[in-house]
């Protein structure tokens, strides 16, 4: 930021809260609910779900499972959204997790994240895709948040952020311990291994989306073992994956890698 305005808008949330804000930019079916899942389950940490999915349903007219319902019960202006998130604390969790999908990022004023925490997580387009059709059966690459990931990682890079951590959902889930003490490591936080597990079924800070996105997460106590997608890919897809893969292969030149 080098604009007098923009310099006051940072000064004036460094003033108001003394938490630390990370926000996981994601795309659908990556493990982001897993992941926050795990986050959740740490000492000093509280979790925030998806708080721009009203707000980008509302700008973009997108149409998404049970999204007027999502609307009703969300605050749909981002801009009042962030604020109140980033002026927010809690002595006892000092840290706020919030997980964000990259393609909420619409018609927002975007400075705010030049005081938080951000965190990339990808997919392989060939392993996301055929999930995300279970919601969104004609999805665009808008769908899938990956062009939007590399645009913020770029722009992150331009704004001084030195390289934002990204991770990958299979190294991830080939190596949840490795894979996340060094996520931890970048973050500056101790590793926790209470982070590896977490009750089964619904948490109280599940967005009401819930029942349309979450099935699979509520039935888990962890992190999945990877296995590799044994069924064919679907040929309708085919052009949507090429597009995605474009994006997909920059971002995983820099993720965190598995150490097992």
């Amino acid at each position: 930021i080098v604009t007098r305005h923009g310099k006051y808008f940072m000064m004036e949330y460094a003033a108001m809260s003394n938490q630390r804000t990370i926000c996981l930019w994601s795309g659908p079916r990556n493990v982001s609910t897993a992941l926050m899942y795990s986050f959740r389950q740490r000492s000093d940490t509280r979790v925030v779900d998806e708080p721009l999915y009203g707000h980008f349903l509302r700008v973009s007219g997108a149409e998404h499972p049970a999204a007027l319902e999502v609307m009703n019960h969300t605050d749909c202006d981002g801009d009042r959204v962030m604020r109140r998130l980033l002026i927010a604390e809690n002595e006892e969790r000092p840290v706020q997790f919030i997980k964000q999908m990259a393609h909420h990022l619409v018609d927002i004023d975007e400075r705010f994240l030049r005081v938080t925490t951000n965190v990339l997580l990808i997919r392989n387009p060939g392993e996301m895709l055929p999930s995300l059709v279970n919601q969104i059966p004609r999805p665009t690459i808008r769908d899938t948040g990956l062009k939007r990931q590399w645009e913020l990682f770029e722009d992150l890079l331009l704004h001084g952020e030195h390289h934002p951590p990204v991770l990958d959902a299979r190294e991830l889930l080939l190596d949840p311990p490795g894979v996340l003490r060094k996520l931890c490591a970048i973050l500056g936080l101790a590793f926790e291994p209470a982070m590896l597990s977490w009750p089964p079924g619904p948490k109280p800070e599940d967005g009401v989306w819930a029942p349309h996105w979450y099935h699979n997460v509520h039935l888990s106590s962890g992190f999945s073992e990877y296995r590799s997608k044994d069924q064919p890919f679907p040929s309708r897809l085919e052009a949507l994956r090429e597009e995605c893969d474009h994006y997909y292969q920059r971002l995983h030149a820099h993720s965190l890698k598995a150490t097992t």
